[in-house]
């Protein structure tokens, strides 16, 4: 009786302190994936300020096999069949002399004077046996020409003294772009493509033009910028955009995008940038970009009403409540950066059998074989991922959804990104003219990004809304082979004059414009 009441009160005294105990292994469990999961905010920071931005996969971490697992990946290519082919070419110039071959050049020729001639050793003259050439570049600043219209009046001199009315006739000039101002096409087209193209704010090119003794000021520039696109580019900007919501494929982003003056909200508030392009399978290539106050999905719904065909983009929730006519396909390469950081932040130690490298791997597979497809056909295209790229998609999200990430661990945030976008991440497997990624606009809004970090803002909505005109007509330009600056020249001089019906002879890809706004294409 005596040993059941000891050990009785024994249970009694030791059952609080198990509890303790499972308590804070509960806590030191908990803590340690907290641990685990700063480490990997903190390698990922690391990593972001130092590390490089490239998003190309450095050797040491592709591995094209997973663990050994039999999977459509490790599916041999059967051996092509070869033949031997026999063929001419001409030789390959140099690099330089290629470089080199649409330049005009000025040749200086260097010559003995004839006295110097005589040879040293018997006095004969002596023959000219070849040349020993060098070539070096010259540059050619630009130069501000005071250009003046003087228009001559004409008036009958026997009217003048028989009659009562004396008919005067004045010589046409070409109509002013900018009345009462000193702007002129080549002017205007040289400040937007700075701008726009260069990435140069308007204040340094206002300097610019102070070192050539011109005196233009910035608001001025921008005063012209605002008129030319309201004028002169608005027709062609709406034109541009109708031929391409006539394309069945289209890709779309977003950036941010800051205007100081806008009715009704503060200078901090940020605004957006949509952009929207078509893709490689189209008949013109278009880059548009449209100012809008806010990042909210009626934007896009309101310029893709009329959208009917497949749209890529990334995965913000707004490009998912567009008409049913549109077909969203989502981007690999967003759903694979989340691995790729997890991986680039590890030790390399670390890395060989994780499972942020065995979802980079999988992801990684799919671009691999992508650029095996380069060159087929669509159709071709199609089969060839039904065939081989749809199983590792389909053994990715099979893993994915075993995976049992915490859910706020990196690992956890890229199952879920991969996951919740399965749907629109599938669709690339609808059409093979569909493409993989969204880096087609990614790289068109870059344009943008980067002026945007020179000229930081915009002062007003009709500034910022002439920045949209200007760098849809500048990109989709250099989309098409263009020279923005030619380009944007030619279209100043031609549409203060110019009828609606003449504006299709303006677009990017026209056959009408002149040779001098292509960029010569190299043999």
């Amino acid at each position: 009786m005596n040993t059941s009441h000891a050990n009785t009160e024994l249970h009694n005294e030791i059952a609080p302190l198990k509890a303790i105990i499972k308590e804070q292994a509960l806590t030191i469990s908990k803590m340690a994936e907290l641990i685990k999961y700063y480490e990997s905010q903190l390698l990922a920071l690391k990593r972001r300020q130092f590390g490089v931005s490239s998003e190309k996969t450095p050797p040491d971490i592709r591995q094209m096999t997973l663990y050994g697992e039999i999977t459509a990946m490790e599916v041999p290519e059967p051996e092509p069949e070869t033949e031997q082919i026999v063929y001419k070419r001409k030789k390959r110039k140099g690099k330089r002399e290629e470089d080199l071959s649409g330049l005009p050049v000025e040749r200086i020729e260097y010559k003995l004077p004839e006295e110097e001639r005589n040879c040293p050793e018997c006095g004969e003259v002596m023959a000219d046996i070849g040349t020993d050439t060098r070539r070096e570049l010259k540059l050619i600043p630009a130069k501000v020409v005071v250009v003046e219209h003087a228009a001559h009046s004409y008036a009958c001199k026997n009217c003048q003294e028989n009659s009562d009315s004396t008919p005067i006739v004045k010589a046409e000039t070409p109509k002013p772009l900018i009345s009462g101002s000193l702007a002129s096409a080549s002017l205007v087209a040289y400040i937007v493509a700075q701008k726009y193209s260069n990435c140069i704010p308007l204040y340094r090119i206002e300097k610019g033009f102070l070192y050539e003794g011109v005196v233009i000021s910035r608001q001025t520039m921008a005063n012209w910028v605002i008129k030319c696109a309201t004028l002169y580019f608005f027709a062609l900007y709406e034109l541009l955009k109708r031929f391409l919501l006539l394309e069945t494929l289209l890709h779309s982003d977003d950036t941010g995008h800051q205007i100081l003056r806008e009715p009704g909200r503060k200078p901090q508030t940020k605004s957006c940038e949509w952009v929207y392009r078509t893709s490689g399978y189209s008949n013109h290539a278009i880059v548009f970009f449209e100012y809008k106050e806010t990042r909210s999905q009626v934007h896009p719904q309101a310029f893709l009403n009329d959208f009917e065909g497949y749209l890529h983009v990334d995965g913000y929730q707004a490009y998912h409540n567009l008409p049913e006519a549109i077909t969203i396909v989502g981007c690999w390469q967003h759903a694979r950066s989340y691995w790729e950081k997890m991986v680039k932040a590890m030790p390399e130690s670390k890395r060989a059998g994780s499972d942020a490298l065995r979802g980079f791997n999988y992801i990684n597979s799919l671009f691999d074989l992508e650029r095996k497809f380069n060159d087929l056909n669509s159709e071709e295209r199609f089969r060839q991922r039904l065939e081989r790229s749809k199983p590792i998609a389909d053994a990715f999200f099979a893993w994915v959804e075993k995976l049992g990430a915490l859910p706020k661990s990196p690992l956890g945030v890229a199952s879920h990104y991969a996951l919740s976008q399965r749907k629109y991440l599938e669709n690339v497997f609808l059409d093979g003219r569909l493409e993989l990624s969204n880096n087609r606009c990614e790289r068109s809004v870059k344009s943008f990004v980067m002026g945007r970090k020179n000229w930081l803002f915009a002062s007003s909505t009709e500034g910022a809304f002439a920045s949209s005109i200007m760098y849809t007509l500048i990109e989709t330009a250099k989309e098409n082979g263009l020279n923005p600056f030619q380009y944007l020249k030619y279209l100043l001089e031609v549409l203060p004059s110019a009828n609606t019906s003449d504006l299709e002879s303006c677009l990017p890809w026209s056959n009408t414009l002149p040779d001098y706004c292509r960029v010569p294409v190299k043999s």
